[in-house]
């Protein structure tokens, strides 16, 4: 590895990292930590957490359970490629989740690396393409980005009140934003866009890996399109909520851990839950840092006490990234023993 590629892998993993340590420490600066010990042992309520742990698996399950369905369209021409070389393509629910819990262990180290991640395990232990394997999790991506949409939309009109505020107090405004660019900035900023979209195409039309590239994204394309054929609509739908409903189930029953949220209802559960979802963008380890103010704010507006919301975000997302990281382990540790299973040994079973 050159000095230059060592350098842009290290800015991948120093930068979410100090960007995530920069907000946690402008947040706690003032924080008496020794505190939370007599919250964690004297105050909290730890069976609503124990209770929320099956609902962060179950989540993760459902992801892995989903992803067979768009994996199965691209299967037909693996298994058939496969059996002309003398082995078979099969995909194993088990490989699938583990997969899964490895990803979102492997993207508190490098955020956004998970998806690359268990398309890698799968082509490994299941040998399905690569690239085609990467096209189904685009696939899911956009899926989810469309299902968070709506639940964000539905809530923001339920609480538009609480929302106006929450840009207020955070000095977001989407109109002072657009009123910084004039109408030559919009101008200059959509020509410098083409020309820069217009040099990369140029570029990967003449470096010698285009033929790579091109390849690539084919087979990232069929990935997409594989939506389309997914067999079971039904039952994609039916995972597809089963993971968000999951999801919030796992966040909203933290709630029951602490006094000072057990009363909060359901509404600003959906409320805190959209915000996090959304604050989680930010490229870092599990939204660490982001997810924490845009909770923590949201708190406050309900009119939890600012100590108290600093607890309740500490603890709960200090608890489930542990979690994530106790699945990744048995991930990793139950992929150790899984080997591809060839046509032969399968035939012998």
């Amino acid at each position: 590895m050159d000095k230059k590629n060592l350098l842009n892998n290290t800015v991948k993993v120093l930068l979410p990292l100090v960007l995530g340590g920069a907000i946690l420490y402008w947040m706690y600066r003032d924080f008496d930590f020794q505190s939370l010990s007599h919250v964690l042992w004297h105050q909290m309520d730890w069976t609503w957490m124990l209770l929320s742990f099956p609902f962060g698996i179950l989540a993760q399950m459902f992801r892995g359970w989903r992803w067979r369905q768009t994996l199965e369209p691209i299967m037909d021409e693996e298994e058939k490629a496969a059996h002309e070389a003398g082995t078979t393509r099969s995909l194993r629910n088990s490989v699938l989740i583990n997969a899964v819990f490895l990803s979102y262990a492997a993207s508190l180290v490098i955020p956004r690396i998970g998806e690359f991640t268990r398309c890698a395990v799968l082509k490994r232990h299941d040998g399905v393409s690569f690239s085609k394997a990467l096209g189904t999790v685009v696939t899911e991506r956009a899926v989810d980005s469309l299902v968070v949409l709506l639940f964000s939309g539905t809530t923001l009109l339920l609480q538009i009140p609480v929302f106006r505020t929450f840009f207020n107090e955070t000095g977001t405004n989407l109109d002072s934003i657009v009123n910084r660019f004039t109408p030559t900035g919009w101008l200059v900023t959509v020509i410098c866009g083409a020309a820069a979209l217009l040099l990369l195409l140029v570029l990967l039309r003449y470096l010698s890996i285009y033929n790579k590239v091109r390849a690539t994204l084919s087979g990232i394309w069929q990935g997409i399109v594989s939506l389309k054929d997914v067999r079971n609509v039904p039952l994609f739908v039916f995972f597809t909520l089963g993971i968000w409903l999951s999801y919030f189930l796992h966040y909203y029953l933290t709630f029951f851990c602490f006094e000072s949220t057990t009363h909060l209802g359901l509404t600003c559960a959906m409320v805190t839950f959209v915000v996090g979802s959304i604050a989680v963008i930010v490229p870092t380890p599990n939204g660490a840092g982001p997810w924490h103010f845009a909770v923590k704010t949201m708190l406050i507006l309900y009119g939890v006490a600012d100590t108290e919301a600093l607890y309740f975000v500490l603890i709960v997302h200090t608890v489930q990234t542990m979690l994530v990281v106790l699945l990744g382990v048995w991930a990793w540790a139950s992929l150790s023993f899984t080997k591809r299973i060839t046509l032969k040994q399968k035939n012998d079973l």
